[in-house]
């Protein structure tokens, strides 16, 4: 089942269909380049729907970030096929950047997941470039990982979240 989470500004809930067009404007900007994109509508549709049935799959998976009410974005673990290790990821619709959000929502999501599975650590994968997503994994407490395996040969740095005492595990 996909959890609905809340932290002290936003609610996490799952996807509605009437957040396709938000997603899909967002990965069709240059601002989806940390994300493969710009991606065209039957690309974005793809990622849209993996990102809601990765809860189905894996236990774990994608979440609307809302403010007010306001769709501001996207966070969760994902773990596709191409990818060494299930990966915590965020991003941010244009009217919501630099607020936090995506520390905020990284941080409901890690803590939710490690309350929630047994994974005693996960990763997050930010291009070298990615300045903006450098600091909110390095807010979170990620720590740079350079043995660990990226997705792409190149270019990708490894940032890892690991399971503190206080998030306990899974019984």
């Amino acid at each position: 089942m996909t959890p609905t989470l809340h932290s002290a500004r936003l609610t996490l809930r799952p996807y509605h269909r009437d957040d396709f067009e938000t997603y899909a404007a967002f990965m069709a900007s240059d601002r989806a380049i940390h994300m493969d994109g710009p991606l065209d509508r039957d690309q974005a549709w793809c990622w849209f729907t993996n990102d809601a049935a990765s809860w189905a799959l894996y236990g774990f998976g994608t979440l609307a970030i809302e403010m007010d009410g306001q769709l501001a974005g996207g966070a969760g673990l994902v773990h596709p096929p191409h990818f060494p290790e299930p990966e915590c990821g965020w991003f941010i619709y244009d009217g919501f950047t630099g607020l936090g959000l995506a520390a905020e929502a990284g941080r409901a999501i890690i803590d939710h997941t490690f309350a929630t599975t047994e994974l005693a650590s996960i990763v997050s994968y930010i291009g070298e470039q990615n300045i903006a997503s450098i600091r909110v994994a390095e807010k979170l407490r990620a720590e740079l990982d350079p043995n660990a395996k990226a997705p792409e040969e190149t270019g990708t740095l490894v940032y890892r979240h690991t399971r503190n005492p206080a998030q306990g595990h899974v019984q």
